[in-house]
């Protein structure tokens, strides 16, 4: 069990780059700095700012595209600033001292309006890898993070896809994730060899189209 860990975010990201199979499913992301974060702002409705290294949701700030400003949303709290100037010090008063990276926000598909996502977890044993879980996490009412130390519900795999997206194939889907998997562990291992477990963070957005969200080489 377990094996070697990758806290980095940005390496992980950086590795899975190097696939064109697996491009297609990864947001644009960034490192931190105000030039990418006005530029992104300009071509994104949302974007939503993690810290390189951290897990289960804490330092997660979204920001979304509001009429005449910008929506601030970190712990369950949303505020609005009207200009990019005002949003930077806000930011620097939310952000602790750490590295952070931005990344192009996924509207994810919901149900009954709390936001959706998809852990897939799979460990290595005897030289072989195996899925050992694969399942939808519910936010908590009024949250955006899905986490479940933040009050996030575990749903089986197949009955989220179709409760939130209703008109996609969810067996379909299901296998497109278990394919994106397989192809990011290849990837992943051959850059990173001796890892034995992964845990990987998906999204749906409303078209159905999925994205990778997190990969995580010491998943809870």
């Amino acid at each position: 069990m377990g094996g070697r860990q990758l806290a980095s975010k940005w390496l992980k990201t950086e590795a899975l780059l190097t696939d064109p199979q697996i491009i297609p499913y990864i947001p644009e992301t960034n490192a931190y700095g105000r030039d990418d974060l006005m530029s992104m702002l300009s071509q994104y409705d949302m974007v939503v700012i993690k810290p390189v290294v951290g897990t289960g949701g804490n330092g997660v700030i979204r920001i979304q595209n509001h009429d005449e400003g910008y929506n601030v949303s970190h712990k369950g709290r949303t505020r609005f600033v009207s200009s990019f100037p005002e949003l930077i010090p806000i930011l620097s008063s939310i952000k602790l001292k750490r590295k952070y990276l931005i990344q192009q926000g996924v509207n994810l598909a919901k149900i009954k309006g709390r936001p959706l996502d998809y852990r897939v977890k799979v460990v290595k044993t005897k030289g072989r890898w195996e899925f050992r879980a694969m399942v939808g996490r519910l936010a908590r009412p009024g949250l955006f993070v899905t986490n479940l130390c933040k009050g996030g519900m575990l749903l089986r795999c197949r009955p989220a896809i179709r409760y939130s997206l209703p008109h996609i194939n969810s067996l379909e889907k299901r296998n497109e994730m278990r394919q994106l998997t397989r192809n990011c562990i290849a990837v992943l291992e051959k850059r990173f060899p001796g890892i034995g477990e992964l845990g990987f963070d998906y999204g749906l957005d409303d078209t159905g189209a999925i994205w990778i969200l997190e990969v995580n080489t010491r998943p809870s």
